[in-house]
């Protein structure tokens, strides 16, 4: 008797170029050519850059099974993560297996929801001062702004303790230069070390020795002090593994700055594109201003969010349109099938909040700033990992609840004191590099409000 045998196909995709690939337009346009790769070929979609074989996976239920169902299939994957060994090292971004289910249990204490009623104070206390150097009709980068303050949050509330402006606005510029060579490691077809002094590596490794100043002052502050407190650093200074030896310098190192970036990146850069959003749409800001009243003149409290709806709902729509984890990879251990496609060990998947968000399937008028859309009960109608500004499964970003309060405490914050409005000329351009910048900031008038 004959048997059938079925024959598996591999996904369509963009017919690569001889040794490169498709990474010259990856690198060029990462967020259009993924967009038109997508509305070419559909949710499964093949790749290759480089020598690198790819998937971009595009449907939530796809996307659900490699970041939770069938998580332990994939691990964070490499054609990223090897640009970034240098700034992130071994932390709880970048980790796997039992180092980072260890770290994560450790740093999960300072993440509490109990824990956010004091934060809560801390970055409204924060904003107020930092507001105080505003003048009615000056020019402001609302994105620098934004980045400073949450920096000056980040360490107070995790590390309990203050740093000067200086020393924010170095970690800045040394942040904003490490960005810059990272989107140009994308676009390489093969990877320079950073030990190589090119002009690029060595910008880079003086942005990485300034966070490691950073880093290493934070904890030396806190041995001095002792570490009997109960903010996050004096948990990873006090923490021991099982045979009882504390965590490495490296370790520790790693943690912090993973925590410092990654704790105040977010958040600012969902300020900034809020601020943006905002300013280009008045009618919403004249909803975000009137519900502002409820709070008669006074600073908000963590009191206060539960009546704050549209305010978090503009975090939440600002999080949709410009989602600061633009995609997110994965990188198959072994061979295994995603949607009945084969997909080989080694092979990137690339699943991308940008497209998901965007998607006229989930969202109606995708491409429009509607805060109000969330007002309704959306988010409990959408698909699993429709909408994943945080990523999902497992790895789900540990300091989600954290990012939002402070998201809608310091928009709310900020608006009751200031209308601002975006210079006319301006053509805000968002930058793909580790995080989804807006590319040359976001210049907007101070008007004060009475």
């Amino acid at each position: 008797m004959a048997t059938s045998t079925t024959v598996v196909v591999s996904p369509p995709g963009p017919a690569p170029r001889f040794l490169v690939g498709n990474l010259p337009e990856f690198g060029r346009d990462i967020l259009g050519f993924l967009g038109d790769c997508a509305r070419r070929y559909g949710d499964l979609v093949s790749l290759r850059l480089g020598s690198w074989p790819a998937l971009l996976v595009n449907r939530p239920d796809l996307v659900e099974q490699v970041l939770a169902v069938r998580y332990r299939q994939f691990r964070k994957h490499s054609f990223f993560f090897r640009h970034v060994t240098a700034i992130f090292g071994n932390g709880l971004l970048t980790s796997e297996g039992e180092l980072w289910l260890r770290q994560r249990r450790l740093a999960q204490p300072a993440f509490h929801r109990e824990r956010l009623a004091g934060y809560a104070k801390t970055m409204v206390d924060a904003t107020e001062r930092h507001c105080q150097a505003w003048r009615d009709g000056e020019r402001r980068d609302l994105h620098h702004e934004m980045m400073a303050l949450t920096l000056h949050i980040v360490v107070r509330t995790l590390f309990g303790t203050d740093v000067g402006d200086r020393v924010v606005a170095q970690v800045g510029a040394s942040f904003d230069a490490i960005v810059e060579e990272i989107a140009r490691r994308f676009r390489r077809p093969f990877r320079i070390p950073d030990a190589v002094p090119t002009p690029g590596n060595l910008r880079y490794r003086r942005g990485v020795r300034r966070l490691d100043a950073l880093v290493h002052r934070l904890i030396g502050e806190r041995r001095e002090a002792g570490d009997e407190g109960e903010d996050l650093l004096s948990l990873l200074l006090r923490a021991r593994d099982e045979d009882g030896t504390r965590m490495s310098e490296r370790q520790l190192r790693d943690e912090v700055v993973t925590l410092v970036l990654a704790g105040h990146e977010t958040t600012a850069l969902t300020l900034s594109w809020s601020l943006y959003l905002l300013s280009r749409h008045p009618a919403a800001r004249q909803c975000l201003f009137e519900e502002l009243e409820l709070l008669a003149g006074r600073p908000p409290s963590i009191d206060d969010l539960p009546r704050l709806r549209y305010t978090d709902a503009v975090v939440h729509e600002s999080l949709r349109l410009y989602p600061p984890a633009y995609v997110i990879g994965r990188e198959a251990q072994e061979d295994c099938q995603v949607g009945g496609v084969p997909v080989p060990a080694g092979t990137t998947l690339f699943l991308s909040p940008w497209l998901l968000h965007r998607d006229p399937r989930w969202f109606e008028a995708p491409g429009e700033f509607r805060p109000e859309r969330w007002l309704d009960g959306l988010s409990a109608r959408l698909p699993r990992c429709a909408y994943l500004p945080f990523g999902g499964g497992p790895r789900v970003c540990i300091g989600q609840s954290f990012a939002l309060t402070e998201a809608v405490l310091v928009l709310a914050a900020v608006s009751r004191r200031f209308s601002l409005t975006l210079d006319p000329d301006l053509v805000l351009e968002p930058f793909p590099s580790i995080t989804l910048r807006p590319r040359s900031g976001v210049w907007m008038r101070i008007a004060e409000r009475r």
